[in-house]
């Protein structure tokens, strides 16, 4: 079955929306990656949301066109992926949260100095360091290389619960996983 390449229209929506409907597909940055099994939602009337202040030039990206990177290190250490779905300039995104490994493994492997499978991609930072993500991709097209994004099947089975890893609107229930997935970064309650 051939599976549909996302354009950019595909990801206009609230970021609820993109987010569970990015369970299941599959993204590639230079042919390496996998099944995306975990995603977190982040909107501009979220205070937990790096467009919650407004535009700077950290989270200028979020402001822009939709699907496109957004690109930010996490504690100074990680870089991590997010999808951007706003539109009008509204400042909305998906965190990458998760991805079952399913092609170029061994770049994974070597990236990451890690020879488990699970632990590859499981967790934003993880997928950041297995894909090779850095600042330069940020701002860049979903649709073009290195990056390829397939839309998801039909069939799948999205659960949803609390984000994890912040402190504000930690509560709301804009994490979405895959159901049975071994890959999730932490279980869903």
């Amino acid at each position: 079955m051939v599976r549909k390449a996302l354009r950019p229209g595909d990801f206009i929506g609230d970021s609820q929306t993109v987010a569970r409907m990015l369970i299941g597909a599959t993204l590639l940055v230079d042919g390496v990656g996998g099944m995306i099994v975990e995603t977190e939602a982040y909107d501009r009337e979220d205070p937990a949301s790096h467009s919650f202040s407004g535009p700077t030039p950290r989270n200028q990206a979020m402001f822009g066109p939709p699907g496109r990177a957004y690109v930010y290190r996490s504690y100074g250490i990680h870089w991590c992926l997010n999808f951007v779905c706003s539109q009008d300039g509204h400042g909305a995104g998906v965190l990458i949260r998760a991805l079952e490994p399913q092609a170029g493994i061994d770049r994974m492997k070597t990236r990451r100095g890690q020879d488990d499978l699970r632990m590859l991609c499981s967790g934003p930072g993880k997928i950041g360091q297995a894909l090779g993500i850095t600042r330069e991709l940020n701002g860049c097209r979903l649709d073009r290389p290195p990056f390829q994004v397939l839309a998801a099947p039909a069939n799948v089975e999205v659960i949803a619960g609390p984000r994890i890893g912040i402190s504000k609107a930690a509560d709301l229930p804009w994490r979405f996983g895959l159901a049975g997935s071994r890959f999730v970064s932490a279980r869903f309650p």
